[in-house]
């Protein structure tokens, strides 16, 4: 049995017309869950994706010996879509995303997808929750959260013959409320690696984010909000932060500098940022970063779909009391406007990032 949840479903045929029309409190909307419609779901059985369909609730029913519960396999992606200047709604380099699912479904066994399956449980969750996508000038962006999971019973350990893909989504607000951004404090993480050489760092497996729990609640508790870990070989380069990437401005304003290692998962913002920075002048370097080599940042950020950008004030080794500090992001602000104005139609889209989701007017 599934469960409805609290909102009836949207009309057969949604227009434009109901975007917004949740009548949420969209400037003071959280990045957190709220409760939508429903989502989509596909299954993948007999060695075949079905045609998939919006499922009108909030739950899942499944096998209590799932390979999901049990041996965790299941990848999930990220990305939002805006409701537009133009009065459009769009998604952002969702192909980016479908680029990385898919190396992600290969790495642990799960099967791989088309790109039209993958539009359309994108457009049809979307287009499902229409009202809940936030309107243009409120700040808040609608989520998206794809997942496949192995979904077929059984004891054994092997890849599951079944699998369930699902977009769910949510309205979010804008990390920060307001136009200047922040930075925090963070700390080096020694006393645990992100992911293994050879394992599964690269891709988007649920396990990395559940074995970084700890580290990042052990953080946060001594009052640093986000961590930085160290390569899992020599622990001596920079790899990336809990849940985002790592990059930086040199001093002598010359360099974009991000980490290249097997072991880190290849960001869709950062690659994003990548292209834009190099329109100011700077040169990308992708190269691996000694620790001691903070010392040349003028700024650092930690770069993800969630906030763009979250700039980092400073960064301390726990083991000495280290601190490096930098300066306030100026760069990055510039980059971080850029996309926004890219994502809600505010600026010409000349990479071709935006995808729009067609809805009747």
């Amino acid at each position: 049995q599934e469960f409805v949840g609290e909102f009836a479903a949207m009309p057969e045929a949604p227009s434009l017309k109901d975007v917004g029309s949740a009548k949420l409190d969209w400037g003071n909307l959280r990045f957190d869950m709220t409760e939508v419609h429903g989502h989509f779901k596909a299954t993948f059985k007999d060695g075949a994706w079905d045609a998939g369909e919006v499922v009108y609730s909030q739950f899942i029913n499944m096998h209590v010996m799932s390979n999901v519960f049990h041996y965790g396999q299941s990848v999930f992606e990220g990305m939002k879509a805006f409701h537009c200047k133009d009065g459009r709604v769009r998604v952002f380099a969702d192909f980016k995303n479908y680029e990385r699912i898919s190396s992600s479904l290969e790495r642990v066994c799960l099967p791989t997808m088309s790109k039209e399956l993958w539009q359309r449980g994108i457009d049809e969750a979307v287009k499902a929750n229409l009202d809940f996508v936030p309107p243009y000038g409120s700040g808040a962006s609608l989520y998206i959260r794809p997942f496949v999971m192995g979904s077929s019973g059984h004891l054994g350990v092997h890849p599951s013959e079944e699998a369930t893909f699902i977009v769910a989504v949510s309205p979010v607000g804008a990390y920060f409320k307001t136009g200047s951004l922040p930075t925090i404090d963070g700390a080096i993480i020694e006393d645990f690696d992100r992911a293994a050489p050879r394992g599964t760092g690269h891709v988007k497996f649920a396990g990395n984010y559940a074995a970084g729990l700890k580290p990042q609640q052990s953080h946060k508790d001594k009052g640093f909000p986000i961590g930085l870990h160290l390569d899992p070989k020599e622990n001596k380069y920079l790899e990336e932060f809990n849940t985002s990437n790592f990059a930086a401005i040199t001093k002598d304003g010359r360099f974009y500098v991000t980490p290249d290692s097997s072991t880190i998962l290849p960001s869709v913002t950062n690659w994003c940022l990548t292209h834009l920075v190099k329109e100011h002048g700077y040169t990308v370097q992708r190269r691996p970063i000694p620790i001691d080599e903070l010392e040349e940042f003028a700024e650092v950020g930690a770069v993800g779909t969630a906030v763009v950008v979250t700039p980092i004030a400073s960064l301390t080794r726990p083991s000495d009391g280290k601190k490096w500090e930098f300066g306030q992001p100026s760069v990055f602000q510039k980059l971080h406007d850029e996309i926004l104005a890219i994502q809600k139609a505010e600026a010409p889209d000349r990479f071709a990032w935006c995808r729009e989701i067609v809805c009747p007017a």
